[in-house]
């Protein structure tokens, strides 16, 4: 089984991957393949609401010259995935939105190519604002038919300055139990 974990924050070993990172060990301590995939500070087009997914039927996105399409194949290839990002003015980074619009009309234009995988949803704030991030991500997994994985708060964690969140211990122990869900629904499913 494998669980990508895709990181819209641009800052490389910031807050939202710390979270990510917290997230994939009870994973890989349940035999769980991780992959972290960098998107934040990548050049991400949005959807241009073409409709060519649902013209083309091949699983893609017209828009070639980013790595979108890459990633919806992995999303594609994952038993479940794990979306975080920052909290960018009460909701999530540019780059995770695009890749939420382009990644979602391509399953849905594609017949749900998403469906029943397992999803969770990790957010780095600051101060406020996470809530609506969260819901985002989570709207995302509710329209793909996809399972999201609860625990024991939502799933947010606050620090400004790369690795403030390692003081978040509420925070930092819900990822622990968002990771422990995640192995326990996967292999849930697999049986």
């Amino acid at each position: 089984m494998k669980v990508i974990g895709i990181n819209g924050s641009p800052r490389k070993g910031g807050n939202t991957e710390t979270i990510i990172r917290k997230t994939f060990e009870p994973l890989k301590a349940a035999g769980i393949q991780t992959e972290l995939i960098q998107i934040g500070g990548k050049a991400i087009r949005g959807c241009t609401a073409c409709g060519k997914c649902a013209d083309m039927q091949n699983r893609t996105c017209v828009i070639t010259k980013d790595p979108v399409n890459e990633i919806i194949q992995k999303m594609i290839e994952a038993d479940g995935m794990i979306l975080g990002s920052p909290t960018y003015f009460a909701d999530v980074s540019a780059e995770m939105k695009a890749l939420i619009d382009r990644a979602g009309f391509v399953s849905y234009t594609n017949g749900g190519l998403y469906k029943h995988k397992v999803g969770a949803a990790v957010v780095a704030v600051r101060r406020g604002g996470a809530t609506h991030a969260f819901d985002t991500m989570n709207h995302f997994f509710q329209i793909s038919g996809m399972f999201i994985v609860g625990s024991t708060y939502w799933n947010m964690c606050y620090g400004l300055e790369p690795g403030d969140v390692n003081g978040d211990e509420e925070g930092m122990a819900n990822m622990t139990d968002v990771g422990e869900s995640m192995a326990f629904l996967l292999n849930k499913l697999k049986a």
